[in-house]
């Protein structure tokens, strides 16, 4: 088992660099060994868009003052521009690069993780398949819609690497129609998303486990409701670990840890690995 690197979506980030080195660091800290890797973890484009700095945040934390709304959105259009083109132009090199750095820290990327949407062309997304590829993981993660899925469909059959979609809000029904675009297509089962939208995670996975590459588990409440500590929601995560544990099904299990914790990130994370290692066992 492992963790997502959104894990630590709390350490700073300095423009124009990406933040491995931190990732590795909380991930040695946290004792994990095996990651889902958030693709922005290793984007670092020019933080120069063309516009000038945004002033401070308005009062009570709102939007800068300053801007019009319209201001606004060109800056942000600008911002995924230079986004867009920092991929394109960003070398395997690259990749392969980070795959060393992960490799000398003992850490095995098993995914990369990509907010695929409309937004997106489709030179960067060959840009994202062949980063992925560079970087050796055996499954590209993905949150799609069905129509994204079928613009995903021919980049994952070309470059022969699984895609798993996963789940925000999905039913099980819309899930299995993702997974059914592509015969390249998977799951990639975000429990505590599955809960909240009132769905069952461990019939789920006793249905379809030949589809499920990887599970992201967190603890929340039905009916949309919020992250918990690992224990104190209305996940499974108990039930669905003794699943894959007694079918030993072949579906890693990662750490999302997402609620509120009173530790920093690595402690809140290694609490959070200890008690899936205690599940599983």
């Amino acid at each position: 088992m492992g963790a997502s690197t959104e894990s630590f979506h709390d350490f700073p980030r300095i423009p124009g660099r990406d933040n491995v080195e931190e990732i590795i660091g909380g991930l040695k800290a946290s004792g994990v060994g095996e990651i889902d890797l958030a693709s922005v973890n290793t984007e670092a484009p020019n933080p120069d868009a063309g516009l000038p700095p945004p002033p401070p945040p308005g009062p009570y934390g709102g939007p800068p003052a300053g801007f019009t709304p319209a201001e606004l959105a060109a800056r942000a259009r600008a911002l995924r521009d230079n986004l867009r083109k920092w991929r394109v132009a960003t070398p395997a090199s690259h990749y392969r690069n980070l795959r060393t750095r992960f490799a000398g820290a003992g850490i095995a990327v098993y995914a990369m993780s990509f907010q695929h949407d409309d937004a997106f062309t489709d030179d960067e997304l060959e840009a994202t398949f062949g980063h992925a590829k560079a970087l050796g993981v055996e499954v590209i993660s993905s949150r799609a819609t069905l129509p994204m899925a079928r613009r995903l469909a021919p980049f994952a059959e070309k470059h022969a690497i699984p895609v798993a979609f996963r789940n925000e809000r999905e039913t099980a029904a819309q899930l299995s129609a993702l997974a059914a675009v592509s015969p390249r297509f998977r799951v990639n089962l975000d429990i505590g998303n599955f809960t909240a939208a009132n769905q069952e995670a461990v019939a789920y996975i006793q249905e379809n486990h030949q589809k499920i590459t990887h599970v992201m588990v967190k603890d929340r409440t039905r009916n949309e409701g919020g992250n918990e500590v690992f224990g104190s929601g209305d996940t499974p995560i108990q039930a669905v670990c003794a699943l894959l544990r007694d079918k030993q099904y072949p579906i890693r299990a990662f750490v999302d840890y997402e609620y509120v914790g009173l530790g920093t990130p690595q402690e809140e994370v290694r609490k959070c690995v200890a008690y899936v290692k205690a599940a599983l066992a």
